[in-house]
């Protein structure tokens, strides 16, 4: 969606918007930390981020990968800054390109800063001169693809100081295709006031938003605003000054004049605001919370489906996902990149495309050995390792091999029910409960258009031992309503479903919309993320050396353990599917692995065999099943 329609959005509505600007860090490890904050920011809510361009084109590649990353990954509407400075042509056109390619369709036009080794800004041979050019080269060959920003200039620029000449210029930029005005940083809000009203008078009626660069330390305040050479007024110098030293108060006091700044300039009409974040969130955050924007207790963004859009080129209509990838949406759209349609993708024809392998799109766990060691331990029993699922459904731990997210509030109704299981060495990977249709602006489960219902079936992912696999499938069985589907490493698959197509388990029905349904579970899609599922266990035992206990323990779950997904169809039962495990559970939790038995109701089942009416798949090759 163009920035511009978003703002205009904004200014009828009278909601206030707010945005955030991002830069390409120096090193691979800063890249890695940014997404990760990224991803946090991105449930702040804001309208869209931008990613600024190096000075010289210097991290062009790297903001060209940002800006991909952040588009079709994280899901946020992007806008790419785009320079002059030492940019040919064909590399404006390659950038273009890129953004194009990434589904990005808004870029911020700027004239840009002189390499460090200029003193005064000069166009390179077959470049650009001036912001007006660049905009006029992108409207020629994109004509409406990209909405352009320009940059607005309240209180001058290094090298023009004279405020006739720079609205003369603003103009000319908004005239020749701009739709919507950034400012550079600024703390006097009179000054920009008068200014704004000065750009109408001169017949500039595009959006204008202000950039605000909240404060971190009273050191990093200063040296930005003698930067930008913005001017402080006394009241901000008087309160700052006598808690200059102590970084906490001047991030609070600060908070405090930011917020004051923003009031102001909303009551005057202004409905959006643009936080340079110098890719920290905190003193950002505080604004915000500061306004009422967000609080610290629910998550504000609205949700347009129950899993977080990917706004890729050719994703923006995507809307069904299966279920397994819950938790790991970053490898979901990796393995799914080079699909060519959505939304229907690979469900229009189950059989093609394929999931992307996973050595190809490097799915694995994350981090290094050490920190993946220090986060979840070195467990030596079964036990330990059901301590550490336990810990992360309690809220101690943050993320689990399967899960980079942490337990979130929907888990609510079924947490007491998770947190037993998995004390009794049933270690469970995913889950969802029953909703019957609730509001879709619950805020929990709600999601999708004002004044819908939504509903989901309870779904519960777990690994289980061979042994306890008979007596649960026996159970499973005697229910019409459940479904399910096991596998082992070596692709043993077992599954009751009719059929290999998609069985809904959640859906929406909205007010003149077809019902949507999102979420699916389907035999294709669960056999490629048993492949994810397996190998993120199995790197998990790889962090630990070869032949040690805790390597032990892990790699035998990996190898010999069955990961089953149920499906309760029945979506009015809140707590069915866990009737299913009364009495299951495995003794001597603490023992070594091969002295532990599984049990049900104090006594060793039989070995899994053949069962009435459940197909046994061997290497997932054959995916019929056979009806009861």
């Amino acid at each position: 969606m163009h920035i511009g329609e978003k703002l205009a959005e904004a200014h009828r509505e009278g909601k206030p918007a707010f945005s955030f600007e991002f830069f390409p860090p120096k090193t691979a490890q800063g890249v890695q930390n940014l997404y990760d904050r990224m991803d946090r920011m991105h449930e702040l809510g804001p309208s869209f981020i931008d990613v600024t361009w190096g000075a010289g084109g210097s991290s062009s590649q790297l903001t060209c990968e940002m800006v991909n990353v952040a588009q079709t990954v994280y899901g946020y509407e992007t806008c790419m800054h785009l320079t002059c400075t030492d940019m040919a042509t064909e590399k404006v056109d390659k950038a273009l390109e890129e953004a194009y390619k990434a589904g990005c369709s808004n870029i911020l036009a700027l004239r840009g800063d002189p390499p460090r080794d200029n003193e005064k800004w000069q166009a390179i041979e077959g470049g650009f001169r001036y912001a007006l050019d660049l905009i006029k080269y992108i409207k020629e060959k994109y004509h409406d693809h990209f909405d352009i920003g320009v940059a607005g200039y309240p209180e001058g620029c290094d090298d023009q100081q004279d405020p006739e000449i720079l609205m003369n210029h603003l103009k000319q930029k908004v005239d020749a295709g701009g739709t919507f005005i950034i400012t550079q940083m600024f703390y006097d809000v009179d000054n920009f006031l008068s200014w704004v009203d000065k750009c109408r008078a001169n017949g500039i009626t595009v959006p204008i938003v202000p950039g605000i660069m909240p404060i971190q330390t009273h050191a990093a305040f200063l040296r930005r605003a003698n930067w930008s050479n913005c001017h402080i007024p006394q009241h901000w110098t008087d309160a700052l000054e006598p808690v200059k030293n102590d970084d906490a108060a001047v991030r609070d006091v600060g908070k405090g004049l930011v917020a004051d700044m923003c009031r102001k300039m909303m009551d005057h009409g202004i409905m959006a605001l643009h936080f340079y974040t110098m890719n920290l969130a905190q003193s950002t955050r505080m604004v915000l919370e500061e306004l009422g924007f967000i609080s610290q207790e629910v998550t504000p963004t609205k949700k347009p489906l129950p899993w977080r859009q990917s706004l890729g080129l050719s994703r923006r209509e995507e809307d069904v996902r299966p279920v397994f990838w819950k938790n790991r949406h970053k490898s979901y759209v990796a393995r799914t990149q080079d699909w060519d349609e959505f939304p229907n993708g690979r469900w229009g024809d189950s059989r093609s495309p394929a999931f992307g392998e996973l050595d190809a799109y490097g799915i694995g766990l994350k981090g290094t050995n050490e920190q993946n060691v220090k986060l979840w331990g070195k467990p030596e029993s079964l036990k330990d390792v059901a301590d550490i699922f336990v810990r992360f459904l309690q809220g101690d731990l943050k993320s689990l091999p399967w899960s980079e997210v942490p337990v979130t509030d929907e888990a609510g109704p079924i947490i007491q029910e998770l947190v037993d299981l998995n004390r009794r060495g049933l270690f469970t990977i995913t889950s969802q409960p029953s909703v019957n249709g609730v509001k879709s602006s619950h805020p929990v489960h709600g999601w999708g258009p004002s004044g819908g219902y939504v509903y989901q079936k309870a779904y519960l992912e777990l690994l289980v031992p061979p042994s306890l696999l008979t007596e649960l499938i026996d159970r499973i069985d005697g229910h019409t309503t459940m479904t399910f589907y096991a596998v082992d490493k070596a692709g043993d698959l077992r599954h009751n479903a009719p059929s290999d197509g998609p069985n809904a388990v959640t859906w929406g029905v909205f007010p003149g919309k077809e019902i949507v349904q999102p979420t699916i579970v389907e035999t294709i899609s669960f056999m490629a993320w048993k492949d994810e599922a397996f190998r993120l266990g199995s790197d998990w035992a790889d962090c630990h050396p070869a032949g040690s206990p805790s390597r032990q323990v892990i790699e035998e779950i990996m190898d010999k353990w069955y990961l089953i997904n149920i499906v309760d169809n029945d979506f009015h039962s809140t707590h069915g599917i866990f009737d299913l495990f009364d009495g299951l559970q495995v003794q001597n939790l603490d023992s070594t692995l091969e002295n532990s038995k599984p049990t049900v109701n104090g006594h060793t089942p039989k070995p899994l065999a053949e069962l009435d009416g459940i197909h046994k798949e061997t290497n997932g090759d054959v995916l019929h099943a056979v009806p009861n």
